[in-house]
């Protein structure tokens, strides 16, 4: 299928509920299983080279009560970082499932698992909050900027950074967004 003037429609891999409990289950002790769905797009970048994709997921979350604070009245800097956690961790998954992108298309979900809790890490997170928020009922998206790798050499390990943005709004008019980069540690090998 494709837009006018010949640009090929993303391709779309609905919210995986299954996918996203298993996701989530760091978050359960916590009551803090914030995002309630995702659809992962993946598309050709029109700025960039002909196999360059861009990879995105628009989310919907709910915050019924804060994990850490009595309620603010308002998404904060801690629910934004929480929130941003489970998109990308979502985002990795159903990319490694659906094998849609490199480096994620060469992984196997035990991988993935793996490396989740202790190997991925925000190395950079800037968040703006242009309007306030409600905090309870709003949607999300990330957008992978650009990705990274390095093999392993005699002088590092190996390494994967990515780049992102992320946006939250919500119906009253609440928006915030934000740029984070993420590195995975010890990655699967590039061959294989």
């Amino acid at each position: 299928m494709e837009r006018p003037g010949g640009a090929p429609a993303p391709a779309r891999y609905p919210d995986d509920p299954d996918l996203l409990t298993q996701v989530l289950r760091p978050y359960r002790a916590k009551r803090c299983e914030y995002l309630t769905s995702a659809e992962l797009t993946v598309e050709r970048d029109p700025a960039g080279p002909a196999d360059q994709l861009r990879v995105g997921a628009a989310c919907t979350f709910e915050i019924p009560e804060s994990c850490y604070i009595d309620d603010t009245g308002h998404f904060n800097a801690v629910e934004f970082n929480i929130c941003f956690n489970q998109m990308f961790y979502y985002l990795v998954a159903k990319a490694v499932k659906e094998r849609v992108v490199a480096p994620f298309s060469r992984w196997d979900m035990d991988d993935f698992w793996t490396r989740q809790l202790g190997e991925i890490l925000i190395t950079d997170l800037r968040s703006a909050f242009r309007t306030q928020m409600r905090g309870r009922l709003f949607q999300g998206e990330i957008q992978i900027a650009d990705v990274a790798e390095w093999d392993a050499s005699d002088i590092r390990d190996a390494l994967v950074v990515i780049r992102t943005t992320c946006r939250f709004w919500d119906e009253h008019g609440g928006d915030s967004h934000g740029e984070v980069t993420a590195a995975i540690l010890n990655p699967p090998p590039s061959g294989g």
